[in-house]
């Protein structure tokens, strides 16, 4: 049994909508960011005397690295705060790489500050490097704030740690994601002590209140989107699960019906993350896909089963109360700039793609899809596409392995043979990252510039 869930009147207005690119503020944010770096530089400038001995340059190294490390983690859990300017206009995916490289980076800058203080404390009382341990321990012991301090860093070198791709790889999803979310702590207990410590907040009293109001408007933004926002979202819209229906071995879609949903301001293309209240998944949050554009009184959904959370969709009974977080993620037609549009979809990475495929403004013949499938049995949603194609003009091709098991190819030849214009082309991609990439590959080889290839990847 599949669903149908195609031709709404909403679906329809949308594809007959004038095509509007919208472009995405990274670069004034990347710039913004770089600017208040060079602020912290020049407040460690100005508060820092003249230094003359070795000691005396240990610490102020220190302090530098401290200053950039304590306005790295505001940034990390800026990152972490959902909110819409960053997750829609940026997009979902570049969001979670810039998270991933300030942890990277704020993690080192935290040891180097350790290690550089700690040792110029030392020196200045008389110690060689070799009693670094225990000047760490007194430091602890005697200054105020630094055991809240000490644990906050330990929490954040045991993140790092489990953030590591090999060990991140061999962690259950949910068990990640919520230790991930002890960084919360480790930025609070560590942030005392650089007020109470930290020579330039004492030198600069203006400093000070700067500082309290960086971390003051991170922390209403983690409390406004993360926590208020969900909520209101959630009593407003009051979701439940409708149906859970097979569409091929191993792939579902779960329908999920509430209040007005089409005021959540979602589109084709986006995904939320969703909490099933259902024994053994209560706990659990994971992203997906919507597979259909929005109705007023239906969402949907449509998963395939690679882990625990994904294969106990199916057993989910209809009324099961749905808790939703979104919408999120850039991939719609606000990164069209071109009339004539390319979706590549690989797998499951058909969800955005069908959705798109129903609602991205276009004429007859401006609107092409490529869908990727081990088999013809695989080709979750088909019946749906074909009806899409047919009542839009739309191409729907796919390609899948041959009997032998030999894959298809999908190469810069192949693409030009079956679309010669495929240059002049804006491409939707999604799919397994080994896929993407390759695709990706042949696009850029077959003429395609990088900005008019419009992808998102979650892998970090």
């Amino acid at each position: 049994m599949t669903t149908t869930l195609a031709g709404g009147r909403a679906a329809r207005r949308q594809t007959m909508r004038r095509i509007r690119p919208r472009r995405s503020p990274a670069v004034p944010l990347l710039f913004a960011v770089g600017a208040g770096a060079a602020a912290v530089l020049w407040l460690w400038w100005t508060s820092t005397p003249s230094i003359a001995d070795t000691t005396g340059k240990i610490i102020a190294a220190g302090r530098i690295t401290g200053l950039l490390a304590g306005y790295l983690m505001a940034l990390v859990v800026l990152q972490m705060a959902r909110v819409p300017a960053l997750e829609r206009r940026v997009g979902s995916d570049r969001v979670a790489r810039w998270h991933a490289m300030s942890g990277r980076y704020t993690v080192s800058l935290v040891i180097a500050h350790v290690f550089l203080i700690m040792w110029g404390y030392a020196r200045q009382a008389g110690r060689t490097l070799a009693d670094i341990v225990s000047q760490t321990i007194t430091s602890i012991n005697t200054l105020p704030d630094m055991g809240k301090a000490a644990v906050g860093t330990g929490l954040l070198f045991v993140i790092a740690l489990l953030s590591v791709g090999p060990v991140r790889r061999r962690l259950p999803y949910d068990g990640w994601y919520h230790v991930h979310l002890l960084t919360y702590a480790a930025v609070f207990l560590t942030f005392w002590h650089q007020i109470t410590t930290g020579n330039e907040f004492a030198v600069t009293p203006s400093a000070k209140t700067f500082w309290y109001g960086l971390y003051g408007a991170v922390t209403a933004l983690v409390l406004w989107y993360r926590i208020l926002t969900p909520i209101r979202l959630n009593l407003r819209h009051r979701m439940r699960v409708q149906a859970v229906i097979e569409e091929t071995p191993g792939v579902v879609s779960v329908l999920i019906s509430g209040h007005r949903l089409h005021r959540m301001g979602a589109e084709a293309g986006q995904f939320f993350r969703w909490r099933f209240l259902a024994p053994g998944m209560r706990f659990s949050s994971h992203p997906y896909s919507l597979s259909a554009a929005p109705r007023p009184d239906m969402l949907r959904i449509t998963v395939k089963a690679i882990g625990d959370h994904s294969s106990r969709l199916r057993e989910m009974e209809p009324g099961t109360r749905v808790w939703a977080e979104g919408p999120y993620g850039a991939l719609t037609a606000q990164r069209r700039s071109r009339g004539k549009v390319l979706l590549v979809a690989g797998g499951v990475g058909i969800t955005p793609m069908r959705a798109l495929f129903e609602t991205l403004p276009g004429a007859s013949g401006d609107i092409t899809l490529l869908y990727r499938a081990n088999s013809t049995q695989d080709l979750a949603l088909w019946g749906e596409l074909a009806k899409i194609a047919d009542e839009r003009g739309a191409r729907l091709m796919y390609a899948v392995n041959s009997p032998d098991g030999e894959r298809p190819d999908i190469s810069a030849e192949s693409l030009r043979r079956k679309i010669p214009d495929v240059d002049r082309h804006d491409v939707f991609m999604c799919g397994p990252p080994g896929f993407a990439q390759q695709v990706y590959a042949a696009l850029r080889d077959a003429g395609v510039p990088a900005r008019r290839i419009h992808h998102e990847s979650f892998e970090m």
